[in-house]
């Protein structure tokens, strides 16, 4: 490390002021600060406090949650394709073909949305903040195996550009980057983004004879007897217990990337809890408001659906990435204590009846998301209105 400090030292004369590469002064500092502390300390007099935590900190313990989704999806990819293609592999043979697979999707966003990241910095003068780091993981992991990197780098450099430098950059964005990305390839690439057969990797095999559905959600939206019946039946295309509860609990089925597993989803939940980077306020309150509003569906029970046993919307889809990583962005959520509840409690509510009342979409999560981040701040103004209401009732004169 101190040969790599010895050359970035050597070289910053170069991007200071007056040097030959001055314009690109805060791409240079940008690569510095990734890789070392800032050396720069305060000059005034007096006792002063550091926090233990930045924003660089606070991005790479995400990026370190998110890590457990990454690796299975990785290993998920593989499975699903010698699933598919009814071939037997080691551990190592799913996980070096998921690798192959998952790895180029990563760097090319974490590479798109960069050159979108410094750019900016460039034209703005300002320096690159490390709130890419997250949504350049996040965009990976919430897309099929099977889209095409030039779909990638596209969605990438739309949802950093519009959903975030046009508001102003790293911490003024009110929708999530990532989500943002996702919508712009459902809506302009559905057919690369939802289907039956995008989800599993097949490296130009043919699906296996007699495949009709590829992830739980497509079949439990065109279910035509209960839904557990027809979870059991999708599941003699692939193998017995497929689509049991404990099985999409643990994740081996098709779907995103690193959306299938929630055993691994509530890792980095813990992991954020812990760290205190993540709400658990919000990541309860998702799954509080999915469940609660499932049930109110199976009283109504207009279709196979809406019939469905409750807690299967908490394993399928993509329900529990989406709570655990994209509800608790600190930025496009609520910041009020007991707004966190509400925008985690309507966000689940609002995912279900997307599933079941849109035929569709049976997704929800993303759209509940995006929608709950435009209604945010006004959850945070009325939290705010009446704990200042209360307070004044109390009050003396």
């Amino acid at each position: 490390m101190k040969a790599l400090r010895d050359q970035l030292d050597k070289i910053k004369p170069l991007f200071s002021k007056g040097g030959k590469f001055e314009k690109f002064h805060y791409a240079y500092d940008a690569a510095d600060t990734f890789l070392f502390s800032p050396n720069t300390v305060t000059s005034a007099k007096g006792t002063q406090i550091k926090d233990a935590i930045d924003l660089k900190r606070m991005m790479v313990t995400v990026v370190v949650a998110m890590i457990p989704a990454l690796l299975y999806g990785m290993w998920n990819v593989g499975q699903q394709h010698f699933m598919a293609i009814g071939e037997t592999a080691s551990f190592m043979e799913k996980f070096g073909l998921g690798a192959i697979v998952v790895l180029p999707i990563v760097i090319v966003a974490y590479t798109a949305g960069g050159i979108v990241e410094a750019i900016f910095a460039i034209v703005r003068k300002h320096p690159i903040n490390e709130g890419f780091l997250v949504t350049g993981m996040l965009i990976p992991l919430v897309v099929p195996p099977t889209l095409p990197l030039w779909q990638v780098a596209l969605a990438t450099i739309f949802g950093v550009l519009i959903g975030k430098e046009v508001f102003g950059g790293t911490g003024m964005n009110i929708l999530n980057v990532a989500l943002v990305a996702r919508a712009f390839l459902y809506f302009g690439y559905p057919t690369d983004i939802s289907g039956d057969q995008v989800w599993v990797y097949l490296g130009g095999q043919n699906p296996v004879e007699g495949f009709s559905g590829a992830t739980a959600l497509a079949v439990a939206a065109s279910a035509q007897e209960p839904v557990t019946q027809a979870l059991t039946q999708a599941s003699q295309a692939w193998y017995a217990g497929m689509f049991d509860f404990t099985n999409m609990f643990m994740g081996a089925i098709p779907g995103s990337i690193g959306e299938t597993s929630t055993l691994m989803c509530l890792i980095g939940a813990l992991i954020l809890i812990f760290t205190g980077v993540g709400s658990w306020k919000t990541i309860v309150g998702v799954f509080v408001g999915s469940y609660l509003t499932a049930l109110l569906m199976n009283l109504i029970g207009a279709n196979e659906f809406m019939l469905m046993p409750a807690e299967y919307h908490l394993v399928i889809g993509g329900l529990a990435f989406g709570a655990v990583f994209m509800a608790t962005d600190p930025v496009s959520s609520a910041h009020t204590e007991t707004g966190k509840w509400i925008y985690g409690i309507l966000i689940g509510v609002v995912t279900v009846i997307i599933r079941v009342l849109n035929p569709a979409y049976p997704e929800g999560i993303m759209l509940a998301i995006l929608l709950m981040n435009v209604f945010a701040p006004l959850i945070d103004y009325n939290v705010v209105q009446a704990n200042k209401k209360r307070r004044l009732k109390r009050a003396t004169v």
